[in-house]
């Protein structure tokens, strides 16, 4: 990075607008956040500034009350489930994908990347006319598929670009060494993808968590995730524990972000000190 002091006048003039306009997109963007999470806080069921008071009461509801948690808890069984699932399958098809030769491997990517890309709603059909011609609908299996199908493309997307730097002849000489796949895997591929796994983890968990269209076409009244309780509590009556639910889940997907920029980072350290220091040491009998 070139220091600000070699910069002409025009280029720092430059630097500084640029900086200002994306503190002012980013404003604008979380400003409506800002305004609503205070209400959350409101002593009244109601929508108005000032605050009449100061209270946990919407917050109590959330927490104490067997419809939302419920809810909460079947969002975080069924996140769990789908966050197993996606990072076994994800990683699996990344490492086959990373395998040097492997046929039509931007055709199979596209295909498995697909879910990113359709619209929501064209996917939420397409499995609920699946699902309902296998037997799926209405249970909790039913959701947990669909919410894999939605969150494995994100591991394999974070598992594929850990694997981008990767060295094979790493496996190569742990296997001359006598070490066999299952050995290879724990102990050389394991420990350099494992960032990139957790970081495809935590994004299909919050997928999960958060998700809300395919879960209205393929989840029955048992399986009401707290997405579609608020979607509800949204179109028959308002009321602040919809905004206390979305202040938590706002604090959590924030605390996830900043977990993965955490990996990230970790995860290129671990690059550059393979890279400076050589293969991971094996031992040999």
């Amino acid at each position: 990075m070139v220091s600000s002091a070699y910069l002409s006048p025009l280029e720092k003039s430059w630097y500084y607008i640029h900086r200002i306009f994306c503190a002012c997109v980013l404003l604008f963007l979380i400003a409506p956040i800002l305004v609503i999470i205070p209400l959350s806080f409101n002593s009244v069921p109601f929508f108005t500034y000032p605050l009449s008071g100061l209270s946990l009461r919407w917050y109590g509801e959330f927490f104490l009350t067997e419809q939302w948690q419920g809810a909460l808890h079947t969002s975080i069984l069924v996140a769990i489930s789908v966050t197993i699932l996606s990072t076994i399958l994800g990683t699996l098809a990344a490492l086959g994908l990373n395998r040097p030769n492997f046929p039509w491997r931007t055709i199979v990517i596209s295909i498995l990347i697909t879910p990113m890309v359709v619209p929501i709603v064209i996917t939420a059909v397409a499995l609920y006319f699946f699902f309902a011609s296998v037997g799926l609908i209405n249970s909790y299996t039913g959701v947990v598929l669909a919410h894999t199908i939605l969150a494995a493309p994100f591991v394999v997307i974070a598992v594929t670009a850990t694997l981008s730097g990767f060295d094979h002849s790493l496996t190569r000489a742990a296997a001359g060494l006598g070490a066999t796949p299952i050995v290879v895997f724990f102990k050389v591929i394991l420990p350099l993808i494992l960032p990139g796994m957790i970081s495809g983890a935590l994004f299909a968990f919050v997928t999960s968590f958060d998700e809300l269209v395919v879960a209205l076409f393929v989840a029955g009244p048992e399986q009401r995730t707290l997405p579609m309780v608020m979607y509800s509590g949204v179109r028959e009556q308002v009321s602040p524990t919809i905004i206390a639910a979305n202040t938590v889940l706002i604090l959590f997907s924030a605390a996830m972000l900043f977990t993965v920029e955490l990996l990230r980072r970790r995860a290129e350290r671990m690059r550059g000190t393979v890279g400076h220091h050589g293969p991971i040491k094996l031992q040999s009998r």
